[in-house]
């Protein structure tokens, strides 16, 4: 079994003074499937959610639709534990290695939220939701 990655308060407050915030605060985090790579999806993190994702070793996001600190799968059960973190060459995104937890990362209940192909000019659906357990 993989480790769930950790790290202390102090550190997770000096690794967060690395990443470049946008004008709103906010950095890109990509959370991919750790033992494929797939990418399940793209969300926005700002300080205190780095700082909580790196203590805990569960991915938080902030949410801009509802404007508030979101735990993954608090409510689904579907979270993600971390078990690597990697900050992009320009210092503004952040790409989590996870385990997902349950059948979903996306709230269309499928595995990855990157399941539409472009054809053409029209995105074609790759996969279909999964059933729930």
């Amino acid at each position: 079994m993989t480790s769930i990655f950790k790290v202390s308060a102090a550190d997770a407050e000096i690794a967060a003074d690395s990443v470049k915030f946008d004008d709103k605060g906010l950095a890109l985090a990509l959370a991919c499937d750790h033992p494929s790579g797939e990418i399940l999806m793209a969300a926005w993190m700002n300080r205190e959610t780095l700082v909580q994702t790196l203590v805990t070793g569960r991915m938080t996001y902030w949410s801009r639709s509802r404007k508030e600190v979101w735990v993954k799968g608090l409510t689904s059960g579907h979270v993600q534990d971390v078990i690597g973190v990697e900050l992009d060459c320009d210092g503004d995104a952040l790409r989590f290695r996870v385990v997902q937890h349950g059948h979903a990362a996306c709230h269309t209940n499928r595995f990855s939220c990157f399941y539409r192909t472009l054809d053409g000019a029209k995105w074609t659906p790759t996969s279909l939701p999964r059933s729930s357990d």
